[in-house]
């Protein structure tokens, strides 16, 4: 029963952040991905890159 309390206590609470909030954030942050995936791409290879030139001296 406790379990069950919390859940339904968990799902009653309004504090924080709501559904909505959290939703808009997500939608933000892939529009974000979309826009900028061919900078970030060159990012993550340039930094990959970067790990494997510099691991061989380690």
């Amino acid at each position: 029963m406790r379990i069950r309390a919390f859940w339904r206590d968990f799902w009653q609470d309004e504090d924080g952040m709501g559904v909505v909030e959290v939703i808009l954030i997500i939608v933000v942050l892939i529009g974000l991905v979309i826009i900028f995936k061919d900078r970030i791409t060159e990012v993550v290879n340039d930094i990959f890159e970067k790990i494997v030139s510099q691991s061989s001296s380690v």
